[in-house]
């Protein structure tokens, strides 16, 4: 059984930077790519960046690149997505998913972790 679990999310003003973890268990972290996505009530979920085993190649959005950046240590078995200058428009649930192909389709990730909602306030 995998599963993912992520944390760190919280309250947070406008302008501040959170890290938001992503633990597995059930299988090495090694095994997979893995995304950071999330979900805005009445939206759409939201690719925002992707990092693949060996944490050397990376993908973002435009929507986000140079405000988050995820990292990955394998012997943690835990992925990363720091968060800086966060806006009000980036309240939502985050979530982390894993996969054995690279890919930027969000159908195509097998396992999704329950999500930690990070709210910022203006």
């Amino acid at each position: 059984q995998v599963q993912l679990v992520e944390s760190g999310g919280r309250l947070v003003q406008a302008g501040a930077s959170l890290r938001l973890s992503c633990a597995i268990s059930g299988r090495p972290l090694s095994w997979y790519h893995m995304g950071w996505f999330r979900l805005a009530p009445g939206k759409e979920r939201e690719l925002l960046a992707i990092i693949d085993e060996s944490g050397h190649n990376t993908y973002y959005p435009d929507s986000v690149r140079g405000r988050f950046t995820i990292s990955r240590d394998n012997a943690k078995n835990t992925v990363y997505l720091q968060l800086n200058t966060l806006r009000p428009e980036d309240t939502a649930v985050y979530y982390c998913a894993a996969t054995t192909k690279w890919t930027i389709t969000t159908t195509e990730y097998t396992y999704w972790g329950q999500g930690t909602q990070v709210t910022v306030s203006s």
